[in-house]
């Protein structure tokens, strides 16, 4: 169980760092790229700004996805690649595993993992709200 708990705890640790410089990156390139493109200027580029902001949180949540399946794999979670990445797929989004095979003695480590995609959807959600007021085609005040 401690070690499910140390490596899950690390694991979190990981991608949170990597969901804070994504979020400072996709931050720091919003205004340029849509300034140069002239998207701030109308409501149709306003809107692609917001498809850019969910593709780059979709990057940085299928990295993360990566990490936690990697390590399902290089633990023994579960025997191929393949599995560890729809396992951790499934888990970060809370969905559960379902039929997948999965070794009992990392179980706890699978619901840690549930717990931190919790936490980076919810984390990204609220990103999203305030950079759809910010950069995107909605307003405080009209649409909230």
């Amino acid at each position: 169980m401690l070690q499910n708990i140390a490596i899950g705890s690390a694991l979190v640790a990981l991608t949170v760092l990597i969901h804070t410089c994504g979020l400072i990156m996709i931050a720091a390139a919003t205004p340029p790229v849509a300034g140069w493109f002239g998207f701030h200027n109308h409501a149709v580029g306003r809107t692609l700004v917001m498809t850019g902001t969910v593709l780059g949180l979709l990057g940085i949540m299928t990295v993360e996805v990566w990490v936690w399946g990697l390590a399902y794999q290089l633990l023994g979670v579960t025997q191929q690649l393949a599995d560890g990445l729809f396992l951790s797929t499934a888990m970060f989004a809370t969905i559960g595993y379902g039929e997948l095979p999965v070794n009992p003695s990392w179980l706890l480590l699978t619901a840690l993992e549930g717990i931190n995609g919790f936490l980076l959807i919810g984390w990204s959600t609220a990103y999203l709200v305030g950079a759809g007021t910010r950069h995107g085609p909605f307003r405080t005040g009209v649409h909230f």
